[in-house]
């Protein structure tokens, strides 16, 4: 349900239906159903990797009105390596934390992890239509490799005989085909005609608790942070949130009454009057014009599987999170980044069909570590029952006098999942001895670094660690400390060997030696931790290695690993399951 107002800013460019054969049937490797932020973003995933793919999607445009708006580090760090974090970081409108109030006085202040060792800002606003034409445009620049098809749309499905085939319907003409895809990626939103063909439900908690969404143009010089009002004098009983989007533009949403009814309820003549009470209790006096108006009701579901056979769920297709703490685009991002190097992996012949397991593994677990975080705080913004409101609200008034008990009040913004039982994860990691630093499962600690190229100080380029992920290879950081011995110069000799060796079979690996200085002494690409910030964030004393995944996980870490132990974490992960790997 929505209302359209004044136009947003954006051009929305309509994509004419095409196809390039006028065959009745298609073979594809992969094809995507859904071209929204989810499909888009796994296509260009796959692009990178060199695996074509095939983008079903039913609408001519990217997508209208007010979606997520919110995208988090780790999400910035996959746009920049499938090429949109420019534009995105260009136009986005970058924040650290938020303000929170119990009626008119704020009861938080909260700032979110942020240092000089990050590359990126915590968080950024951008409406997701800007998302997804930067998506579009990369898309446009990957030599063929990805094959939108606007304005058509899928009917039904079959999956027999090593294959899927989609029956699909261009939405403008009546004209069918289909398409015989090696694999699906089902992105196809909370409405998943891919998951009704397969006769998959969603299993969870729907909450009774219902938000008005409203996009208004607000001439203001507020900052950009989360603002939210809990019984605010403006809208008594309800909770507000405010966000500030580029353009001019502020989301606004609030929760309905138990009694208030949603079709009346988003009727502008309801929606204004609260907008318009709430800006005068802010003291805001400047003109604003409303853009959009919509209902949300927050959801924690999930299927049990992400993946069936030769589809795999990916978004809300998969997973329906509560809004609060922005979990949804940016989860969504996070399964196609799971997914997409392990597919393609499997198709080029690099790792065994059970590798895929892990992407459903994996993200059903992520999901659920979101659901945690995020029915919590759902449970505070909206509380079903008369004991959350009760709790709530002492919460809320003890706040006011014992800032300590602001810490329950914060919003749980997203973070990066850890894979802390992921069954890639190597059996001979030494993840106990370390004190610090990412174990088996996190991502990358972003830390600012050089990287020699040639081995001369001269030849250094300032970089991150979260920047050393490339396409389809593991990653083998050894860290030398600050002083060499015969002893390290042999382990390294060892290392690099096994790495050799590994390449020889196939696998894709890169090794960068770690330097505790200024001078790289090393014939090859090396990094260089001039004031040893890298050495202390991993707590990598001499000798120590990290072997990370293609998506930036570690896969493992060793205080002076074998060249067995090495060999033995990348081959087991590829089986896409770990075996004791502990032996030489």
């Amino acid at each position: 349900m929505s209302v359209g107002f004044k136009p947003y800013l954006f051009e929305f460019t309509r994509r004419q239906a095409r196809r390039p054969t006028d065959a009745a049937s298609e073979q594809h490797r992969v094809a995507i159903v859904g071209g929204g932020i989810t499909g888009l973003t796994a296509a260009l995933e796959l692009a990178r990797l060199g695996v074509p793919s095939v983008v079903i999607e039913a609408d001519e445009t990217v997508c209208y009105g007010s979606r997520a708006i919110c995208f988090s580090r780790r999400t910035l760090e996959i746009f920049d390596r499938i090429g949109i974090l420019e534009p995105v970081l260009a136009k986005g409108l970058p924040w650290e934390g938020g303000r929170s109030f119990y009626r008119d006085q704020e009861v938080l202040h909260f700032r979110m992890p942020h240092d000089d060792n990050q590359k990126l800002p915590p968080m950024v606003n951008l409406q997701q239509y800007y998302v997804e034409e930067y998506l579009v445009q990369a898309a446009g620049r990957s030599r063929g490799l990805v094959d939108i098809r606007w304005g058509s749309r899928v009917k039904s499905s079959l999956a027999a005989d090593g294959h899927v085939t989609l029956d699909i319907e261009a939405t403008g003409s009546g004209e069918r085909y289909s398409i015989v895809a090696d694999h699906v990626i089902a992105c196809d939103g909370g409405r998943s005609t891919m998951r009704e063909s397969l006769g998959l439900h969603l299993q969870g908690t729907a909450y009774e608790g219902r938000y008005v969404i409203a996009d208004i143009e607000l001439d203001t010089a507020l900052p950009t942070e989360r603002l939210a009002w809990f019984d605010p004098p403006s809208n008594p009983g309800s909770t507000i949130l405010m966000h500030k989007q580029p353009d001019g533009i502020w989301r606004i949403d609030y929760q309905l009454g138990d009694d208030e009814d949603g079709e009346e309820a988003v009727k502008p003549e309801n929606v204004l009057p609260r907008i318009q009470a709430h800006l005068t209790m802010m003291g805001e006096t400047g003109a604003w014009s409303p853009l959009w108006i919509s209902l949300y009701k927050a959801n924690a579901l999930t299927l049990e599987s992400y993946r069936h056979g030769r589809v795999f769920f990916a978004g809300d297709a998969a997973h329906l999170v509560p809004i609060f703490g922005v979990r949804g685009a940016n989860s969504a991002i996070d399964d196609v980044d799971n997914l997409a190097w392990k597919l393609a992996l499997v198709i080029q012949g690099g790792a065994h069909d059970s590798l895929l397991d892990s992407y459903s593994q994996e993200r059903v677990f992520a999901t659920h570590e979101n659901l945690k975080s995020g029915m919590k705080s759902t449970e505070f913004m909206a509380p079903p029952t008369f004991a959350f409101r009760t709790m709530r609200q002492a919460v809320l008034s003890l706040a006011v006098s014992t800032p300590a008990v602001s810490s329950l009040i914060n919003p749980r913004q997203t973070s990066a999942i850890s894979y802390t039982a992921s069954p890639l994860n190597a059996a001979s990691g030494e993840d106990a001895s370390f004190h610090r630093g990412p174990a088996a499962g996190a991502v990358l600690a972003s830390v600012p670094v050089l990287h020699a190229q040639s081995g001369q100080a001269q030849a250094t380029v300032q970089a991150w660690m979260t920047d050393l992920v490339k396409p389809g290879q593991f990653l083998v950081l050894h860290f030398h400390g600050k002083a060499g011995s015969q002893q390290q110069a042999q382990a390294a000799q060892a290392l690099a060997s096994a790495v050799e060796e590994i390449n020889q079979d196939g696998i894709a690996i890169s090794l960068l030696p770690v330097l505790h200085g200024t001078v790289a002494d090393h014939a090859g690409a090396a990094l260089l931790d001039p004031l040893g910030r890298a050495h202390e964030l991993y707590d990598a004393l001499a000798g120590a290695v990290y072997l990370v995944r293609p998506d930036g996980h570690v896969l493992a870490r060793w205080r002076a690993p074998t060249a067995g132990m090495l060999r033995n974490a990348v081959t087991d992960a590829l089986q896409g399951a770990t075996k004791n790997s502990g032996a030489a």
